[in-house]
């Protein structure tokens, strides 16, 4: 595991020390709970990414297999 030295506003490590104690933990914690879904958060966002780059150019067939699709259902 790695130490990582990072400075914040006090008003902002204060804030975090009172948000740890009112949960229950520690600020590390925290700060590994937000690393955490912030790398979540930017895997997504390559993933859609990258789909909607593989769909680019075929709206046109996705309408016409969802229009095919309604007509297969009804």
């Amino acid at each position: 595991m790695s130490a990582l030295t990072i400075r914040l506003p006090d008003d902002k490590h204060q804030r975090l020390k009172q948000l740890a104690r009112h949960r229950g933990t520690s600020v590390n914690q925290l700060i590994e709970e937000m690393a955490t879904l912030l790398l979540a958060q930017a895997d997504l966002e390559t993933r859609f990414a990258l789909r909607a780059a593989r769909g680019q150019g075929l709206q046109q067939r996705g309408l016409q297999l969802l229009h095919k699709a309604m007509q297969d259902a009804g």
